[in-house]
């Protein structure tokens, strides 16, 4: 078991690998039964989704599209400055798809609310979000459909979500100090 990643120490494992697979698992088989048909596009919203964005693919049993889009609120610090700066746009048309914005985790819920106007003025047939970490801290999304986990107020990382760039390869989530 991994105690530190550089000089900071993990605190404690919020969620192992074993537990992230069995959720992504269920999510995958809500998500491949709430679009039975239709044209689906993930979105993933880079960088912190991309490990679960590509687990969470595998497990969808039904044609999809992927894309990214990146947007930044939170630069070197550990708390978002309120300010979200769109840095990547997604390339395929959103116009009536079913677009499900996959995010890595929930937290202020600005980067959300700005995300999701912009593709709204796409006109896609309809726009959903899902999580895999909600903290609960942001006034609730009618599009936030699908979460995989109710987190903790703790500073997370791993499994995509990082620090100043650091900890996205951790296999687990954990809180670090």
């Amino acid at each position: 078991m991994i105690r530190r990643v550089g000089a900071r120490p993990i605190v404690r494992v919020v969620y192992d690998a074993e537990a992230l697979d069995l959720r992504v698992r269920e999510l995958g088989a809500e998500i491949t039964a709430a679009y039975p048909s239709g044209d689906l596009l993930l979105v993933g919203l880079l960088k912190g989704s991309f490990m679960f964005l590509a687990d969470l693919v595998r497990r969808i049993e039904r044609p999809m599209q992927v894309d990214f889009l990146r947007a930044s609120s939170y630069g070197a610090g550990k708390e978002s400055s309120g300010e979200v700066e769109l840095l990547y746009d997604p390339e395929t048309p959103l116009q009536n798809k079913h677009v499900l914005l996959v995010e890595d985790i929930i937290d202020s819920g600005r980067t959300l609310n700005r995300l999701l106007t912009v593709l709204r003025s796409r006109a896609p047939a309809s726009l959903s979000v899902c999580a895999l970490l909600d903290k609960q801290l942001a006034e609730p999304l009618p599009e936030t459909r699908f979460v995989g986990f109710k987190a903790p107020t703790a500073f997370l990382v791993g499994y995509g979500l990082d620090h100043a760039e650091d900890f996205r390869h951790l296999p687990f989530i954990a809180e670090v100090g």
